[in-house]
């Protein structure tokens, strides 16, 4: 069976195009709970350039998105140390849905609902490619990592934890 290529266009898609960014379309059959490794070894991409788009707050429950590779968590001290919180926390997720406008599996962190600053483990940033979600469940989007910094102004943070 012929594989689609093209999926319909998402908020992240359309935003993507707007901006010119060149990328490429990868769907593949969403799990419930996978996340990142399930994509990474269904698509054969390797975790750690499968990148996780996760909505957190701050202790004033203000929005934020950190990504981060696949196979690695968020330390959430370190994060707040190095943006100036207190404490940092992952929403739950209708909260996540209700900023991102995504549901909680297909976030992205292009034409979210609610502009929120960006945050990237640094090290992602030294990759050649990434792929991160493209608004829709089982739907990823190949880009150049430095795409985030210039369409999001993502800074950089160094918050891995070995997963």
């Amino acid at each position: 069976m012929a594989r689609k290529e093209h999926v319909s266009e998402t908020p992240a898609t359309a935003f993507l195009r707007a901006n010119g960014v060149d990328f490429t379309e990868h769907p593949y059959e969403y799990l419930e709970h996978g996340g990142a490794q399930h994509s990474a070894k269904v698509l054969g991409f390797d975790p750690f350039t499968v990148v996780k788009t996760l909505v957190m707050q701050d202790e004033k429950a203000r929005p934020l998105i950190v990504l981060m590779h696949g196979n690695r968590k968020v330390s959430t001290k370190n994060l707040a140390r190095q943006i100036g919180a207190k404490s940092v926390e992952p929403c739950q997720p209708e909260v996540a849905s209700r900023h991102s406008g995504y549901l909680v599996g297909g976030t992205s962190p292009f034409g979210t609902r609610r502009a929120m600053p960006v945050y990237v483990e640094e090290t992602i940033l030294q990759l050649p490619r990434i792929v991160l979600n493209g608004g829709r469940r089982g739907y990823l989007v190949g880009i150049a990592p430095e795409v985030c910094v210039r369409l999001l102004d993502a800074k950089p943070v160094r918050c891995a934890l070995e997963e």
